[in-house]
């Protein structure tokens, strides 16, 4: 192990993430900043350290300031296609890295089960690299780069800035689960269900999601990249759209810089503090140096697709059994920010939040292929994603379920605080589309499909209704 009291430092601990590194009185548990890409990241003090180091079979310690900003970056799941003639990541890193400014400073981390040694840079100025594998690297930048790192990394990479402070990570209880697998023991087709789903309109989503890229010409939105003011417009047009179908919003910042995030409730007509929860993030980015960020399938399929369940709740006159949040996240580019933020709230509120579903990229249907319904192989309540493929199979029959290695948006920030969550995605597969994170991340494109986002949302509204419990104002659907 290396010895960093030295340096006057602190130390990083990267390790297998591994759910039984909470149990009993672990005290990794008080120093936790997330789970990437199956590496957990832990900033344990030399007593935790030295007690830990007992028993992990592996793992890399690494010298790394108080202060530090730090940002996980890593390759996303990719169809093969995609990758054609691109640099390998470790050569692209590189040339990253040199669009910001450098410090020469190195000393050694070692990976503790005696395999192998890194030289990583100290972070003495705007960016050190500090851990990184084949697809993945640890940063520590300066504040200044750290919030606009996703500006200047290529499109098929994502970057998460870790948390200032410990988080917590809470397992999904098993009453939670059981209440879940109760629904599921229950589903079975409803005509009603049925031709309310159905209700969604195709022409109003493509209306909406072209006000949302700045196609139809009428908003003047460029990006809605989390600073952007694009983001705040689009932020208020969304809270008033979802008003306009009886719920009522709060535009809720959570972080200095960023656009809010846009909460949306339906009470219940009876005494319950249940909630069922559906979700987007309407945040963007755009090509490597572009300012153009329409983000029309990421994520604007899906963010349109809340909206078109709402504005059939509101033409249906449908009311709940069951407290009903629709929220549009921002900050999703930079590492799930809002969300993180939000699931905090509701874990110390200790909210009765029955399931909750993130649609991410719903539209893009490469050529050749099915309709498809992709959900997550690895992070997410797998009771909640076995409901939603059941219900698929009931309400949106053409749809090929399938798992999708592609990961991970808002459902893990739920997921990491005991939330029984999952995702719904446009593809049982690694990501295909080729605008992904591009300025081309328009709806009038081939292969961006608004019938495939209706079938999707047909499915989250049919979670959403079983789960929750409705009425209708008479006895027709």
């Amino acid at each position: 192990m290396v010895a960093t009291a030295s340096f006057g430092l602190g130390t990083l601990l990267v390790t297998a993430f591994d759910p039984t590194l909470f149990t009993g009185d672990s005290c990794l548990s008080n120093s936790f900043y997330g789970n990437f890409a199956g590496h957990g990241v832990f900033r344990p003090d030399s007593a935790c350290l030295d007690s830990v180091t007992q028993f992990l079979p592996s793992g890399t310690v690494i010298p790394v300031k108080d202060d530090a900003e730090l940002v996980w970056i890593e390759e996303q799941s990719i169809e093969e296609s995609l990758k054609s003639g691109a640099a390998n990541f470790g050569d692209k890193l590189e040339e990253v890295l040199l669009t910001i400014p450098r410090a020469r400073d190195t000393y050694p981390a070692h990976d503790f089960d005696g395999e192998h040694e890194q030289v990583l840079a100290l972070p003495t100025s705007n960016h050190e690299l500090l851990y990184h594998g084949d697809s993945f690297a640890l940063l520590s930048l300066s504040t200044e780069y750290a919030r606009v790192i996703d500006t200047l990394i290529p499109p098929f990479w994502k970057s998460t800035l870790l948390p200032s402070e410990p988080v917590s990570y809470v397992p999904v209880p098993s009453d939670a689960v059981n209440r879940v697998k109760k629904i599921l023991g229950d589903v079975k087709f409803d005509p009603t269900v049925a031709s309310i789903v159905s209700n969604i309109s195709v022409a109003q989503m493509n209306n909406d999601i072209r006000w949302l890229t700045g196609e139809d010409g009428k908003s003047g939105i460029v990006s809605r990249h989390s600073f952007s003011s694009g983001s705040r417009t689009a932020a208020a047009w969304l809270s008033d759209r979802f008003e306009d179908t009886g719920a009522t919003c709060e535009l809720r910042d959570f972080l200095t810089g960023f656009a809010p995030n846009v909460i949306c409730r339906y009470p219940s007509t009876v005494n319950t503090t249940a909630t069922v929860l559906l979700s987007a993030h309407y945040d963007s980015r755009g090509s490597f140096g572009s300012t153009r960020a329409p983000g029309g399938d990421d994520d604007g399929s899906g963010t349109v697709a809340l909206l078109a369940i709402a504005r059939t709740i509101k033409r249906k006159g449908i009311t709940f059994r069951s407290n009903v949040e629709l929220v549009a996240f921002a900050g999703e580019e930079q590492g799930l920010l809002g969300s993180k933020a939000y699931t905090r709230e509701l874990r110390a509120a200790e909210a009765n939040l029955t399931l909750m579903i993130q649609a991410d990229m719903l539209a893009y249907h490469a050529p050749g292929e099915p309709a498809q319904l992709g959900l997550p192989d690895l992070i997410g309540t797998p009771e909640v994603a076995q409901l939603v493929a059941n219900l698929s199979a009931i309400y949106s029959p053409e749809l090929q379920v399938g798992f999708t290695s592609a990961c991970c948006s808002d459902h893990q920030s739920f997921h990491e605080q005991g939330f029984p969550s999952t995702q719904v995605f446009e593809r049982a597969g690694p990501i295909a589309d080729p605008m992904y994170h591009n300025s081309g991340d328009l709806s009038e494109r081939k292969g961006y499909d608004l019938e495939q986002v209706k079938s999707i949302a047909k499915v989250q509204f049919a979670t959403l209704l079983s789960a929750a419990g409705f009425d209708l104002p008479d006895s027709s659907a």
